[in-house]
């Protein structure tokens, strides 16, 4: 099985935290769809726009499992802390394709159990 498309997805995710633009722009491919419990198939322009600059309200992310269940699809666990307090877990389904992520599918959890 390939590291890339997990590669890939670790640079996307880290690019985020650090609010790296110019490098989150480099992984996601121009026909990019973003689809969340919030947001309905939205495009590449739409992400940057509504959902990139919102890392500031997380203090800590840690990515508990990333895993290519098949070629180009990596799914995605983790747990985020936001500055208001609470800690969640999310899962995300993402498509890679020659290198750049082409979408990803946001399922939002709940808070992790004791």
């Amino acid at each position: 099985m390939s590291t890339g498309s997990t590669d890939v997805v670790r640079r996307l995710f880290a690019a985020y935290l650090a609010q790296d633009e110019a490098a989150a722009r480099a992984l996601v491919g121009d026909g990019f769809r973003f689809t969340s419990p919030q947001d309905d198939h939205i495009d590449r322009a739409a992400y940057f726009e509504r959902c990139f600059p919102t890392a500031q309200r997380v203090t800590r992310q840690d990515l508990l499992e990333v895993v290519e269940a098949e070629p180009g699809l990596v799914l995605v666990r983790y747990e985020y802390e936001l500055r208001t307090g609470g800690t969640f877990r999310n899962m995300e389904a993402i498509t890679v394709r020659d290198g750049q992520v082409v979408e990803a599918q946001v399922y939002f959890g709940g808070p992790p159990r004791p």
